[in-house]
């Protein structure tokens, strides 16, 4: 079979939604089917609802609110036979082996020939599944199983059959991959798949342990975040998102169906508080609270937490357990730790990586397909056997063999050795045979850590490097914490500028982390004025605005490449690229002023030029300013690539990649295809509209202020933020190059930066991560 064109889903529930959502992400045109409603005139009510919550769901389900119109509900009974206008279709109905074989039924006797059909479970399986469908049905039949929220989790896990029709499974991998953005990891047909056999596994020990050991809930939360490397949602946290009543569920399916000597059988069952929240309607988020919610006291929300002992609830607090702050980050010195937080993390760390490696080889190909399902389905930060060979799986070993438990074959074999060893092209792992499978990048993906296996950076530092991607380009890394920017990194970006012209064709900006950049190194800046080192500061807003100018003004092509996060100082290097190929999931914007601050390092100008030179902007100057103040004064962040556009944080040329691990790759190609020809841009020159729209932007910030939708130090950062946007002293009838701007960008920030209301929201961001409005 060709491209998938068109789809289908099967069940408008919150899955089936939500994955019908994704596709039409994808620009995928998709009928989203439920059954038909029993009364009044709208049949496909059902599926209707549905799209309706889809598109006022938070966070959004849709990319773009565009997206929606490619979604068309109906319902089963009358809009079936539409299914030979598809090319694939995901059946997402209740978790019930009957109604899912009657309907799939159904399905292969409409759907066209050479479609294909998918069946979104993990606790079902194929081969139970595919019973009774008829051999030709049986090939075109996969079992792709979803994690939710589908737009915003990597992984999707792929069962095929044995006589599995190849081409079938090529189209769905590449529509999976390339157009909605996952990670596809190959299972073996066994309840649980990977993730959710080794997942629930974990959910259940380490419940068993925080109740045994009598910790916390938010202890037994920091515990598993410190450990695992997970989210702060830690255990109860992730049980309270997923739905305890689910995740109950899936615990139980895998019971029924596993052997009686799994070691899955002898954890404790389901305890009496967790039976009695699920009676109660507490099952998390979706329900009346959970393990932990959101109360009224005093008239303020406050987040309050279970007392498993007395199962009444009680404002959050900091769990203070002098193992968690002897650590500091160091799982050796965690789990070796005598009080109760440190005997938790062994016995879950012990027990959950034993069970990984021993389920391994009847769930996967090898100990990576285990880990990546681990790391993109649970949000671990290292895979179990990626664990086991920082640990040494010795420890493992040894930690069994004295609680006199056994030890997994795939554990005893390795040893004293690890799960993974050097090949030629990056890395290798043990596979479920005993032997060692290489790990090539999956074609079209390009990260930097398989370019670290191979070469050696061209330049580094503290806080960026300097890589040779091939083919004659250079890609600048930030790598400190959440990649915020400091005198380091742009120290990297001027030995780039240097570099390049001599050995390269071409520079892209990017990395292989969560975030491109989260904007400036605040805490450097903070620490700055809180010592009046006035012209350091003001050095550093020069050094920034210099540096920045002149990539944009580089002689060779420039290309962004970001993904998560590229806010403040990170959005500013984006606006001085050439080009940008943004990850679907980028959120990018100006956020300055919710520290008080404007823009300075070029951000101010270059996002006016934006909306003065867009072909679609309101007439006249004065609406393009207004856009442009908006948008920063708000501290406006796109919550997807595809708004950002809409804010013209990125222009209708850049690209959007819906995989991450293409990013790169599409930066790179997009680089080398302006090398040739290539002039840079030339220098702005604008018209603005100076006092008069300064002083009617004031009068708006002032109506704001007085009708509480602004505070008092809202309006000063406004103030500044007009005089640069208007031009400072400027006439309409005048030209204003960038330096002019730069230079009131200048100004501004170092007038705002010496006010005591900007170090307290400095300050206060930093402390809590959250704006203060003072």
């Amino acid at each position: 079979m060709g491209d998938i064109a068109r789809a289908a889903v099967l069940g408008a529930g919150v899955m089936g939604a939500a994955i019908a959502a994704h596709l039409a992400n994808a620009g995928v045109p998709v009928l989203l089917l439920d059954l038909a409603a029993k009364e009044g005139r709208r049949r496909s009510a059902l599926a209707e609802a549905a799209l309706e919550r889809l598109k006022k769901s938070d966070p959004p389900a849709f990319m773009h609110r565009s997206a929606a119109a490619l979604v068309t509900p109906g319902n089963i009974e009358d809009h079936l036979g539409r299914l030979v206008e598809v090319d694939w279709v995901v059946e997402a109905v209740v978790e019930d082996l009957e109604v899912k074989r009657a309907l799939l039924g159904r399905v292969a006797a409409a759907m066209r020939p050479g479609a294909v059909v998918s069946s979104n479970t993990s606790t079902l399986t194929l081969g139970a599944l595919g019973r009774g469908l008829g051999h030709e049905a049986s090939r075109r039949l996969l079992l792709t199983h979803f994690f939710n929220p589908p737009r915003y989790v990597r992984l999707l896990e792929l069962v095929a059959g044995p006589e599995a029709d190849p081409e079938a499974v090529a189209a769905v991998v590449a529509c999976c991959e390339e157009r909605l953005g996952k990670t596809v990891v190959a299972a073996e047909d066994r309840p649980g798949l990977i993730a959710n056999r080794v997942g629930s596994y974990w959910i259940q020990s380490a419940v068993a342990a925080a109740l045994e050991l009598g910790l916390t809930v938010e202890e037994a939360d920091a515990l598993a975040a410190a450990a695992f490397g997970v989210p702060k949602t830690g255990i109860f946290g992730l049980l309270d998102l997923v739905g305890l009543d689910l995740a109950h569920a899936v615990a139980a399916s895998l019971r029924a169906q596993l052997p009686h000597d799994d070691p899955c059988q002898a954890l404790p069952p389901l305890p009496e508080i967790a039976r009695r929240m699920i009676a109660g309607g507490r099952t998390g988020r979706k329900g009346a609270g959970g393990f932990y919610r959101l109360a009224e006291r005093d008239g303020r929300r406050v987040k309050e937490a279970l007392d498993l002992a007395t199962d009444r609830y009680r404002p959050v607090s900091r769990p203070r357990l002098d193992s968690l702050e002897v650590s500091r980050g160091s799982l050796p010195a965690l789990l070796v730790h005598t009080d109760g937080g440190g005997r938790f993390a062994a016995r879950v760390v012990t027990e959950t990586l034993a069970y990984a490696a021993h389920a391994t080889p009847e769930i996967a190909a090898d100990v990576a397909a285990v880990d990546r399902a681990m790391r993109l389905g649970y949000g671990w930060a290292a895979g179990p056997f990626e664990l086991l060979d920082r640990l040494g799986p010795q420890w493992v070993i040894d930690r069994l063999r004295d609680a006199g438990r056994p030890v997994p074959p795939l554990l005893a074999e390795v040893a004293d050795r690890t799960f993974y060893r050097r090949a030629d092209h990056g890395l290798a792992a043990r596979d479920r045979r005993g032997g060692y499978r290489e790990l090539r990048p999956r074609p079209g993906t390009l990260r930097l850590e398989d370019v670290r296996y191979r070469r050696q950076p061209v330049a580094a530092n503290a806080s960026a490097s300097l890589w040779d991607l091939g083919d004659g380009v250079a890609c600048v890394e930030f790598h400190s914490k959440l990649n915020t920017l400091d005198r380091d990194s742009l120290a990297m970006l001027r030995t780039a500028l240097e570099v390049v012209p001599r050995q390269f064709r071409a520079l892209v900006v990017g990395n292989d982390g969560e975030h491109f950049s989260a904007g400036v190194n605040l805490g450097l800046a903070l620490y700055a004025a809180n010592l009046a080192l006035w012209p350091v500061l003001e050095e550093t807003v020069a050094l920034g605005q210099n540096v920045l100018r002149a990539l944009k003004y580089a002689p060779f092509p420039v290309v962004g490449a970001p993904s998560g996060l590229a806010l403040g100082g990170g959005c500013e290097v984006l606006l001085h690229c050439d080009a940008v190929e943004a990850h679907a999931e980028s959120y990018i914007g100006l956020v300055e002023s919710a520290v008080g601050l404007v823009p300075a390092w070029g951000g101010t100008t270059q996002y006016l030029v934006r909306w003065l030179t867009h072909p679609a902007r309101p007439g006249g100057l004065v609406p393009a300013v207004t856009k442009a103040f908006e948008t920063i004064a708000l501290a406006r962040v796109s919550r997807s690539a595809a708004e950002a556009r809409d804010l013209l944080f990125l222009r209708p040329q850049d690209g959007i990649v819906m995989d991450r691990d293409r990013v790169l790759a599409a930066a790179k190609a997009r680089a080398i295809a302006m090398v040739e020809g290539y002039r840079p841009p030339a220098p702005s020159s604008i018209r603005l509209p100076g006092r008069a729209a300064r002083v009617a932007l004031k009068l708006a910030v002032e109506g704001f202020r007085r009708l509480g939708k602004a505070s008092a130090h809202d309006a000063v950062v406004a103030r500044h933020l007009a005089e640069v946007l208007t031009g400072g002293d400027t006439d309409p009838t005048e030209t204003v190059g960038e330096e002019e701007l730069l230079a009131l960008e200048r100004r501004a920030i170092m007038a705002l930066i010496r006010t005591p209301a900007t170090l307290a929201r400095m300050e206060h961001m930093l402390e809590t991560g959250k704006p203060l409005r003072n």
